[in-house]
């Protein structure tokens, strides 16, 4: 992979970790395009670093939350802040559960399967046009929509399924105030990022080629910088109720990989 390929592929991660489109469906499209002959245990390993820049963009955009939750969780009261932190924890539990009792079933999804991305991205858009016209009201994240929501996290890991998207789309669909439910899609999956990124350096599944630092390097830095102008963007079209637009490139998107896979 060259360095000018690992940049496109962290701007794609970057915009498309934050916007409801799947970052790791493009990807995998990203990939076929340019070519890209990796096989699925080294492809899932740069999708992964990409995800760790987008997790640190996370991170920088909501600082002032997470600096909040961590002041209250010290505080070691049954406050606002714990609360909202087990939510966090019970919604990651679904997609732990299925990362690890399915890693390698994922692992194999991962590597040039086009026409699973394609009808991964019909159902994104299905998700995001049947959010659009839910009505916004007020409501917090409960504990039982924290399983809901963690549910869908984990179907999400299916490239082509939007993890905002599926996570934001649940969330407006149970009721839930928009701007809540975007504050609370992207703080969910940071916790599981960091986590996998963990579990595969102590495992040593991470393993990087001397000459695959700077073209890492490079997507990381575009991933990260992408991601913090498309977290900001995001948040605000949450609000003003535009995932139809999404819906409908989602829909295309869709439709030209399954034409391309089928006909290939």
């Amino acid at each position: 992979m060259s360095v000018i390929e690992a940049i496109i592929l962290g701007i794609i991660q970057g915009l498309t970790e934050f916007l409801p489109v799947s970052s790791s469906g493009h990807l995998e499209l990203a990939k076929v395009i340019l070519g890209d002959t990796s096989v699925p245990e080294e492809s899932l390993t740069f999708t992964v670093v990409l995800h760790f820049a987008t997790a640190l963009s996370t991170l920088v955009i909501f600082r002032k939350e997470v600096a909040e939750i961590f002041k209250g969780l010290f505080q070691f009261k049954w406050n606002d802040e714990l609360k909202f932190s087990l939510k966090i924890i019970i919604s990651m539990i679904p997609a732990v559960i299925v990362g690890l009792l399915f890693e390698e079933e994922l692992e194999s999804f991962f590597g040039g399967k086009i026409l699973l991305v394609g009808v991964m991205l019909l159902l994104t858009a299905l998700l995001l046009l049947l959010a659009d016209k839910a009505k916004n009201t007020n409501k917090e994240v409960s504990f039982s929509n924290s399983v809901i929501i963690g549910i869908s996290q984990a179907i999400a890991m299916l490239p082509g399924i939007s993890r905002s998207g599926a996570t934001i789309s649940t969330s407006v669909l149970l009721g839930i105030d928009r701007t809540r439910a975007a504050r609370f899609s992207f703080l969910m999956v940071v916790p599981l990022i960091f986590g996998k990124i963990g579990k595969d350096i102590l495992g040593g599944d991470l393993n990087f080629q001397s000459s695959e630092m700077i073209p890492i390097s490079a997507g990381f830095i575009a991933a990260f910088v992408a991601g913090l102008l498309a977290c900001k963007w995001m948040i605000a079209l949450v609000k003003k109720s535009k995932l139809s637009y999404f819906s409908i490139y989602c829909a295309v998107v869709g439709a030209i990989a399954i034409g391309y896979a089928l006909l290939s």
